[in-house]
This record gives structure tokens, sequence and C-alpha cells, in this order.
């Protein structure tokens, strides 16, 4: 299994897993499964810096790639989809993105998901910022850290995923 990071240099921190970049549209990988892992911005307005999302598909530029959800019970995450934009969206776009059911956006997981090819993919996000505000906020500098320190705790849940339909069990 692999985990991929995506996009910071203190998200890798936060997991110890390899780091992709930002805005990445394919990625290399070995093993069985792959979960992608980092920051998220909320579109759903109940969801709170440090708040874990769980992507049962993520959304992109093509057809959705569906996700596997067991790992949200591990990590007390919410479960929905999430979608991946070619760049940072501000309160009023995700305030329109709220309509497709979307409960956070990202910059990578839908390219990323697609490179898996037919391995079980898995998506974990933390929410860095809330949907009503930008990711320039002044109040990022205490929020971020709390995402961080989400992903931090989750790290050993992700390491230790086995999807049941993986061959590395």
């Amino acid at each position: 299994m692999t985990v991929l990071l995506a996009p910071l240099r203190v998200e890798a921190w936060a997991l110890g897993a390899r780091r992709t970049g930002m805005g990445v549209r394919t990625a290399g990988f070995d093993g069985s499964a792959l979960v992608v892992a980092g920051l998220c911005g909320a579109i759903d307005p109940t969801l709170r810096p440090g708040d874990l999302v769980v992507a049962s598909e993520v959304r992109g530029d093509g057809e959705p790639v569906e996700c596997a959800t067991e790992l949200a019970a591990a990590l007390g995450a919410r479960i929905g989809p999430i979608l991946s934009l070619d760049h940072v969206a501000g309160p009023e776009e995700r305030a329109s993105l709220a309509s497709t059911g979307a409960l956070a956006v990202d910059m990578e997981s839908y390219w990323l998901a697609r490179s898996a090819g037919d391995r079980p993919v898995a998506v974990v996000r933390a929410v860095v910022d809330r949907a009503d505000r930008r990711l320039l906020d002044p109040r990022t500098l205490v929020d971020g850290p709390k995402a961080l320190l989400a992903l931090r705790h989750a790290a050993p849940v992700l390491r230790a995923w086995r999807p049941l339909d993986s061959e590395e069990q």
C-alpha cells in the first residue's frame, strides 16, 4: 500500500508520507492500494478546522472516482464527496459548490486517484479552513495546526489500512 501526501512538506511531516506536489496530475506509486492524504477547504459549513473527511468519491474534470470509506469509522471522519479543482477556491465559490453535495475541496485527490487504475483508493483530508473563510485568513495561523495535528493522529490508521479486495493482506 502506498500513502501519497499532497502537496506540502509540512503535511508530509505530519504523516511521514511521500510528497507529490501541488496540482499534480499523475503519480507513479507501488503497492496494491493507495491512500491520498492532506489538507482541504470546507464546502460544508458544518465542517471545522481539524475535522477529517473521507471521500466516498472524488470529482474532477472527468468521471468521478469511487473511494473506499471503511477508514472513516476508525478516524471519526465524515464521509462524502471531495471536489478537486485546479485553483484555491474562496468562500464565494465554495458557497456555490455546496449545491453539488461535495463536503470539501482540494487540488490533487481526483488526479491522484485516477492514477491508481484498478487499485483500491482511500482519500482522507483534514479541514484547514472553514467554508466561509479564505485560506489566507489570519485565523489560518491558529486553525492550520489543528488540521496538521489531525493528520498526525490519523497516520497510524492510514498506514495500517488493508482494503478487503487488496491482494496485500
